[in-house]
């Protein structure tokens, strides 16, 4: 019996992904990212499972803009594993624009998606990315603690509700020991196709107990 996956995030899950839901089949128009890279690496390695999945990742989305399409996009597709990646844009849009999301408030929003999301679909397996940057390109120094300060409310969300946690940040920061800051990230903020690699493979590692 086949299962679902729902990826949800920004434009980092996003990768280029059809919009066009309504004529979408599974598993297509997926986009070029980790989203994709993973849908093609568990169909190839567990053709059993016949994985059905679904990229929602819409690009300068904040944790509210997801609150506002959460039942289109998430619920609706009644997902067995959701995977969530969203934080960047929270503060990447209050510099200079003055229309990010404050650290307390994403925790706010992120705890309604959750919490939502285990009234409507009980059964549902939860994926938590937190999010990450590198320190060149769009990224500016004073990002940093506010990024941080939201890796931990993801951190602390995932040991809340259970979920599995996948930290991004310390898993870049790792690679960077093979190759520079470039190498993984375009700008600071968006994966190269290794980048995108390294997160499918950290990601496929990370659920093998919920698959």
């Amino acid at each position: 019996m086949s299962k679902t996956i729902v990826f949800q995030g920004d434009s980092i899950t996003d990768a280029g992904c059809s919009k066009d839901y309504a004529n979408l089949a599974a598993n297509e128009g997926m986009g070029s990212g980790y989203a994709f890279l993973t849908m093609a690496a568990l169909r190839l390695a567990e053709p059993e499972k016949d994985w059905q999945m679904y990229n929602r990742g819409i690009s300068g989305n904040r944790v509210v803009d997801l609150y506002a399409r959460w039942k289109r996009d998430v619920l609706n597709l009644k997902p067995d594993i959701l995977s969530i990646l969203i934080g960047v844009n929270d503060t990447w849009h209050e510099y200079p624009g003055k229309n990010g999301v404050e650290v307390p408030r994403y925790a706010q929003f992120y705890r309604m998606l959750l919490e939502w999301t285990q009234q409507v679909l009980p059964e549902t397996k939860l994926v938590l990315l937190e999010p990450f940057v590198l320190p060149f390109g769009a990224v500016q120094p004073n990002w940093i603690p506010e990024i941080n300060a939201r890796r931990e409310v993801v951190k602390k969300l995932a040991a809340e509700f259970e979920t599995i946690f996948i930290p991004t940040q310390m898993i870049l920061n790792e690679a960077l020991q093979k190759a520079p800051q470039e190498y993984w990230l375009r700008d600071g903020v968006h994966p190269t196709a290794a980048g995108h690699a390294l997160i499918s493979r950290a990601w496929i590692e990370a659920t093998k107990a919920i698959r």
